[in-house]
Protein backbone atom coordinates (compact mmCIF):
# COMPACT_ATOMS: atom_id res chain seq x y z
CA UNK A 1 0.00 0.00 0.00
CA UNK A 2 1.35 3.41 -1.02
CA UNK A 3 -1.23 6.19 -0.12
CA UNK A 4 -0.36 9.79 -0.79
CA UNK A 5 1.18 11.30 2.03
CA UNK A 6 -0.70 14.02 2.95
CA UNK A 7 -0.73 16.88 5.92
CA UNK A 8 -3.78 18.12 7.55
CA UNK A 9 -4.92 20.64 10.62
CA UNK A 10 -8.08 20.25 12.36
CA UNK A 11 -10.29 23.42 12.99
CA UNK A 12 -13.21 24.16 15.10
CA UNK A 13 -14.02 22.51 18.77
CA UNK A 14 -17.21 21.63 18.70
CA UNK A 15 -17.94 21.49 15.11
CA UNK A 16 -14.49 20.44 13.91
CA UNK A 17 -13.83 20.61 9.99
CA UNK A 18 -10.30 19.32 8.67
CA UNK A 19 -8.47 21.30 6.14
CA UNK A 20 -5.96 18.86 4.06
CA UNK A 21 -2.98 20.11 2.26
CA UNK A 22 -2.02 18.44 -0.61
CA UNK A 23 1.53 18.94 -2.43
CA UNK A 24 1.29 19.43 -6.32
CA UNK A 25 -0.38 16.05 -7.78
CA UNK A 26 -1.47 14.59 -4.42
CA UNK A 27 -5.02 13.87 -3.74
CA UNK A 28 -7.49 12.96 -1.10
CA UNK A 29 -10.68 11.35 -1.46
CA UNK A 30 -13.89 12.26 0.18
CA UNK A 31 -17.78 11.31 0.38
CA UNK A 32 -20.01 13.58 -1.75
CA UNK A 33 -20.98 16.41 -0.30
CA UNK A 34 -18.55 16.70 2.10
CA UNK A 35 -16.06 19.25 1.19
CA UNK A 36 -16.59 23.03 2.28
CA UNK A 37 -13.78 24.74 0.17
CA UNK A 38 -11.05 24.73 -1.48
CA UNK A 39 -8.01 27.00 -2.92
CA UNK A 40 -7.36 27.98 -6.60
CA UNK A 41 -5.39 25.20 -8.53
CA UNK A 42 -7.95 22.23 -7.09
CA UNK A 43 -9.68 20.20 -9.20
CA UNK A 44 -12.27 17.43 -8.59
CA UNK A 45 -13.72 14.94 -9.85
CA UNK A 46 -16.48 12.40 -8.99
CA UNK A 47 -15.41 8.80 -10.01
CA UNK A 48 -16.56 5.58 -9.47
CA UNK A 49 -14.38 3.77 -6.93
CA UNK A 50 -11.42 4.21 -4.21
CA UNK A 51 -9.05 4.82 -6.70
CA UNK A 52 -7.09 2.23 -4.63
CA UNK A 53 -6.27 0.33 -7.88
CA UNK A 54 -5.59 1.92 -10.33
CA UNK A 55 -5.86 -1.39 -12.88
CA UNK A 56 -9.20 -2.04 -12.07
CA UNK A 57 -11.70 -2.15 -14.79
CA UNK A 58 -14.88 -1.40 -15.35
CA UNK A 59 -16.66 -3.93 -14.20
CA UNK A 60 -14.59 -4.51 -10.60
CA UNK A 61 -15.29 -0.66 -10.04
CA UNK A 62 -18.94 -0.57 -10.90
CA UNK A 63 -19.36 -3.53 -8.06
CA UNK A 64 -17.18 -1.76 -5.72
CA UNK A 65 -19.53 1.31 -6.53
CA UNK A 66 -22.85 -0.77 -5.80
CA UNK A 67 -21.76 -2.65 -2.87
CA UNK A 68 -20.98 1.20 -1.49
CA UNK A 69 -24.65 1.91 -2.16
CA UNK A 70 -25.61 -1.15 0.01
CA UNK A 71 -24.81 0.99 2.90
CA UNK A 72 -26.57 3.91 1.73
CA UNK A 73 -23.64 5.85 0.33
CA UNK A 74 -23.29 7.79 -3.42
CA UNK A 75 -22.27 5.03 -6.02
CA UNK A 76 -19.75 7.68 -6.56
CA UNK A 77 -17.13 9.19 -4.62
CA UNK A 78 -14.90 12.94 -5.20
CA UNK A 79 -11.43 12.83 -5.57
CA UNK A 80 -9.79 16.36 -5.05
CA UNK A 81 -6.46 16.60 -6.71
CA UNK A 82 -3.75 19.35 -6.53
CA UNK A 83 -3.40 20.40 -10.46
CA UNK A 84 -1.81 23.96 -9.40
CA UNK A 85 1.84 24.99 -8.06
CA UNK A 86 2.20 25.15 -4.38
CA UNK A 87 0.80 23.45 -1.45
CA UNK A 88 -3.03 23.93 -1.82
CA UNK A 89 -5.58 23.31 0.67
CA UNK A 90 -9.36 21.64 0.47
CA UNK A 91 -11.43 21.44 4.07
CA UNK A 92 -14.68 18.58 4.30
CA UNK A 93 -16.60 18.37 6.99
CA UNK A 94 -19.89 16.30 8.49
CA UNK A 95 -23.33 17.56 7.91
CA UNK A 96 -24.07 17.65 11.82
CA UNK A 97 -21.87 18.94 14.36
CA UNK A 98 -19.35 16.74 16.41
CA UNK A 99 -15.85 16.01 15.90
CA UNK A 100 -13.12 14.84 13.26
CA UNK A 101 -11.10 11.87 14.17
CA UNK A 102 -7.83 11.82 12.58
CA UNK A 103 -6.66 8.26 11.95
CA UNK A 104 -2.95 7.22 10.89
CA UNK A 105 -3.52 4.29 9.41
CA UNK A 106 0.34 2.68 9.10
CA UNK A 107 -0.17 2.84 13.04
CA UNK A 108 -2.78 0.79 14.09
CA UNK A 109 -2.47 -2.05 11.82
CA UNK A 110 -3.85 -0.78 8.15
CA UNK A 111 -7.11 -1.39 8.63
CA UNK A 112 -10.16 -0.13 10.84
CA UNK A 113 -13.86 -0.72 10.55
CA UNK A 114 -16.69 2.04 11.05
CA UNK A 115 -20.32 2.91 10.76
CA UNK A 116 -21.24 3.99 7.59
CA UNK A 117 -21.56 7.73 8.33
CA UNK A 118 -18.36 7.98 9.88
CA UNK A 119 -16.07 8.28 6.78
CA UNK A 120 -15.10 11.47 5.75
CA UNK A 121 -12.05 11.68 3.73
CA UNK A 122 -8.68 10.05 3.64
CA UNK A 123 -5.58 9.73 1.24
CA UNK A 124 -5.79 8.00 -2.20
CA UNK A 125 -4.52 4.93 -1.93
CA UNK A 126 -7.04 3.96 0.65
CA UNK A 127 -9.44 1.08 0.15
CA UNK A 128 -12.85 1.52 1.28
CA UNK A 129 -15.20 -1.47 0.99
CA UNK A 130 -17.83 -2.85 3.10
CA UNK A 131 -17.73 -5.26 6.31
CA UNK A 132 -20.59 -8.12 6.57
CA UNK A 133 -21.07 -9.13 10.12
CA UNK A 134 -21.28 -12.93 9.90
CA UNK A 135 -22.74 -12.83 13.31
CA UNK A 136 -26.24 -12.84 13.50
CA UNK A 137 -26.81 -11.24 16.75
CA UNK A 138 -24.52 -8.40 15.30
CA UNK A 139 -26.17 -8.39 12.16
CA UNK A 140 -30.06 -8.05 13.61
CA UNK A 141 -29.62 -5.80 16.89
CA UNK A 142 -26.15 -3.71 16.46
CA UNK A 143 -27.86 -1.34 14.92
CA UNK A 144 -26.11 -1.04 11.87
CA UNK A 145 -26.95 -4.03 10.77
CA UNK A 146 -24.70 -6.12 9.15
CA UNK A 147 -22.70 -3.83 7.18
CA UNK A 148 -20.20 -1.92 8.35
CA UNK A 149 -17.30 0.03 6.38
CA UNK A 150 -14.11 -1.04 6.21
CA UNK A 151 -10.82 1.30 5.50
CA UNK A 152 -7.58 -0.25 4.26
CA UNK A 153 -4.35 1.12 3.85
CA UNK A 154 -1.12 2.81 5.00
CA UNK A 155 -1.87 6.76 4.76
CA UNK A 156 -3.92 9.28 6.75
CA UNK A 157 -8.12 8.85 7.45
CA UNK A 158 -10.72 10.74 8.58
CA UNK A 159 -13.88 9.41 10.78
CA UNK A 160 -16.48 11.44 12.60
CA UNK A 161 -18.19 11.82 15.35
CA UNK A 162 -21.11 12.87 17.16
CA UNK A 163 -20.61 14.98 20.28
CA UNK A 164 -17.03 13.75 22.14
CA UNK A 165 -14.81 11.39 21.29
CA UNK A 166 -13.28 9.02 23.75
CA UNK A 167 -10.49 6.46 22.35
CA UNK A 168 -10.41 3.16 24.24
CA UNK A 169 -7.35 1.03 24.52
CA UNK A 170 -8.42 -2.49 24.77
CA UNK A 171 -5.43 -5.18 25.78
CA UNK A 172 -7.21 -8.23 25.79
CA UNK A 173 -10.39 -6.70 28.06
CA UNK A 174 -14.24 -6.53 27.06
CA UNK A 175 -15.87 -3.12 26.91
CA UNK A 176 -19.67 -2.84 26.82
CA UNK A 177 -21.35 0.04 24.96
CA UNK A 178 -24.22 0.88 23.21
CA UNK A 179 -24.54 0.29 19.87
CA UNK A 180 -24.88 3.79 18.32
CA UNK A 181 -21.72 4.76 20.36
CA UNK A 182 -19.00 3.16 18.59
CA UNK A 183 -17.80 5.25 15.76
CA UNK A 184 -14.89 2.47 15.00
CA UNK A 185 -12.13 0.29 16.10
CA UNK A 186 -9.02 -1.17 14.67
CA UNK A 187 -8.04 -4.55 13.48
CA UNK A 188 -7.69 -7.23 16.31
CA UNK A 189 -10.58 -6.16 17.92
CA UNK A 190 -13.96 -8.35 17.68
CA UNK A 191 -17.75 -6.60 17.81
CA UNK A 192 -20.51 -8.89 18.87
CA UNK A 193 -23.85 -8.25 20.56
CA UNK A 194 -25.51 -9.80 23.97
CA UNK A 195 -28.85 -9.38 25.31
CA UNK A 196 -29.19 -7.40 28.70
CA UNK A 197 -29.67 -9.83 31.45
CA UNK A 198 -32.64 -9.62 33.86
CA UNK A 199 -36.10 -8.59 32.79
CA UNK A 200 -36.69 -4.98 34.62
CA UNK A 201 -33.30 -3.70 33.28
CA UNK A 202 -34.44 -4.95 29.64
CA UNK A 203 -37.64 -3.40 29.47
CA UNK A 204 -37.28 -0.39 32.22
CA UNK A 205 -33.85 0.20 32.18
CA UNK A 206 -34.02 2.90 29.18
CA UNK A 207 -30.94 1.37 27.45
CA UNK A 208 -32.21 -1.10 24.96
CA UNK A 209 -32.49 -4.90 24.65
CA UNK A 210 -29.10 -5.23 23.50
CA UNK A 211 -25.46 -3.75 24.21
CA UNK A 212 -22.22 -3.85 21.80
CA UNK A 213 -19.73 -6.64 23.35
CA UNK A 214 -16.01 -5.06 22.16
CA UNK A 215 -13.08 -7.38 23.01
CA UNK A 216 -9.24 -7.80 21.76
CA UNK A 217 -6.36 -5.94 21.23
CA UNK A 218 -6.82 -2.68 19.51
CA UNK A 219 -8.46 1.03 19.66
CA UNK A 220 -11.48 1.62 19.63
CA UNK A 221 -13.26 4.96 19.45
CA UNK A 222 -16.68 6.15 21.06
CA UNK A 223 -18.88 9.17 20.49
CA UNK A 224 -21.23 10.05 23.17
CA UNK A 225 -24.08 11.67 20.99
CA UNK A 226 -25.01 9.73 18.08
CA UNK A 227 -26.86 11.08 15.25
CA UNK A 228 -29.27 8.73 15.37
CA UNK A 229 -30.14 9.33 19.64
CA UNK A 230 -30.10 13.66 18.66
CA UNK A 231 -32.56 12.81 15.61
CA UNK A 232 -34.61 11.22 17.70
CA UNK A 233 -35.04 13.81 20.40
CA UNK A 234 -35.66 15.84 17.88
CA UNK A 235 -38.80 14.71 15.73
CA UNK A 236 -40.02 13.84 19.37
CA UNK A 237 -39.88 17.21 20.29
CA UNK A 238 -40.60 18.29 17.02
CA UNK A 239 -44.19 20.12 16.20
CA UNK A 240 -46.79 17.73 15.12
CA UNK A 241 -48.33 17.50 11.62
CA UNK A 242 -51.38 19.40 13.06
CA UNK A 243 -49.37 22.36 14.46
CA UNK A 244 -48.77 21.52 18.31
CA UNK A 245 -45.74 21.86 20.26
CA UNK A 246 -44.45 18.71 21.80
CA UNK A 247 -42.10 18.22 24.20
CA UNK A 248 -40.85 20.69 27.60
CA UNK A 249 -42.46 23.25 28.58
CA UNK A 250 -45.41 21.85 26.91
CA UNK A 251 -47.87 24.57 29.24
CA UNK A 252 -45.99 27.52 28.75
CA UNK A 253 -45.47 26.32 24.87
CA UNK A 254 -49.27 25.95 24.86
CA UNK A 255 -49.85 29.33 26.05
CA UNK A 256 -47.05 30.90 23.56
CA UNK A 257 -49.08 29.29 20.70
CA UNK A 258 -51.77 31.00 21.90
CA UNK A 259 -50.54 34.07 21.93
CA UNK A 260 -48.78 33.83 18.63
CA UNK A 261 -52.05 33.17 17.21
CA UNK A 262 -51.50 29.24 16.24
Amino acid sequence: MNCHEIDYEILGSSMQMVEVELDPQETVIAEAGAMNYMEDGIEFESKMGDGSDPEQGFMGKLFSAGKRMITGESLFMTHFTNQGYGKKRVSFASPFPGTVIPVDMAKIGHEITCQKDSFLCAALGTKIDIAFNKKLGAGFFGGEGFILERLQGDGMAFIHAGGTVVEKQLNGETLRVDTGCIVGFSGGIDYDIQMVKGLRSMFFGGEGLFLATLRGHGTVWLQSLPFSRLADRIIQHAPSAGGSRQGEGSVLGGIGDLIDGS
